[in-house]
């Protein structure tokens, strides 16, 4: 079955067109119109910040021109997609994250320099002079497709060790945290290791109801995550975006045909799809909805 068939690409390349950045009209273009990946770069490289990391809202939720690590995962995968991740682009991005990271190997997800700026009442900013620890969220998200590309770098065997104690502690969790080490182990480089740890994994997702079998009915059997906002759940294709993830693995052939299904249903009269997640600046919903109907598109593809 296709579901992300010629009139939803033409419907969602509409909404890009009409509402996204530069950056997601170009990544647009690459994906579904053959246009020049140096375009998507060319775009990228206006979120750099002079220190070699990413700023400028590249996360809508990271304002302001201070580098920080939460903005690595949305640049890293960008690159990918224009296939530009390299040893030179992904070995540069690890020497900024050597130079930031504490000394447990890892990287945080915002450094005190975000305090100065706007940012999501939920996203908590260390204090200037804090220690500032690593966390699955960020790491996680930044190692997997560091490891995915093959590149090489003393930060990231690091961060490898870091995931691996992260997620082998994990006793209660969250679905971003969970996608986040799901980033890491579809990855890493110890894959009999990977497919026991994501199986337990799995098994925490459904015991704690982070994930609902019938997405028409998901208080039947799920729970939103505390913290998280109303309407605000998560799907088998949030954790299994592709048909080649360890996720997949948690799921029967009905599930995640449930799944693709209301997510394709999810594409708006508009031709975007919506954000599900607090809304805590008019502007960083707007930005944020082009991005995500990309992602959307993908992971539909993905599995057609």
């Amino acid at each position: 079955m296709t579901r992300a068939d010629a009139e939803t690409i033409t419907r969602a390349g509409g909404f890009v067109r009409l509402t996204g950045r530069v950056l997601e009209q170009r990544r647009f273009g690459h994906r579904f119109e053959s246009a020049d990946p140096a375009g998507v770069r060319a775009a990228l490289e206006a979120y750099r910040a002079p220190d070699g990391g990413f700023a400028f809202g590249l996360e809508p939720d990271v304002r302001g021109p201070a580098s920080q690590p939460l903005a690595v995962p949305s640049a890293l995968h960008i690159l990918a997609e224009a296939g530009q991740l390299d040893q030179e682009t992904g070995g540069a991005l690890c020497d900024w994250l050597a130079g930031v990271a504490g000394p447990d190997g890892g990287a945080p997800s915002v450094l005190p320099s975000l305090a100065a700026y706007p940012h999501p009442p939920f996203l908590p900013v260390p204090a200037a002079g804090a220690d500032v620890p690593a966390d699955l969220l960020a790491t996680g998200q930044i190692a997997g497709p560091l490891l995915e590309h093959g590149i090489a770098h003393p930060w990231l065997d690091g961060a490898v060790a870091f995931c691996w104690a992260a997620i082998d502690a994990i006793e209660r969790t969250h679905p971003y945290e969970a996608r986040a080490a799901l980033d890491f182990l579809d990855h890493a480089p110890d894959r009999d290791r990977a497919a026991r740890a994501a199986d337990r994994l799995g098994r925490l997702v459904r015991e704690q109801g982070l994930v609902p079998s019938d997405p028409a009915h998901p208080e039947a059997d799920a729970a939103i995550a505390p913290g998280y906002a109303p309407g605000e759940w998560t799907y088998a294709h949030d954790y299994a975006r592709t048909p080649g993830s360890l996720a997949a693995r948690w799921f029967t052939d009905t599930e995640i045909t449930r799944s693709l299904d209301f997510l394709a249903g999810q594409q708006g009269e508009d031709g975007g799809w919506p954000i599900t997640y607090v809304r805590w600046a008019p502007n960083t919903a707007m930005e944020a909805r082009p991005a995500i109907t990309l992602h959307a598109l993908h992971t539909l593809r993905s599995w057609d």
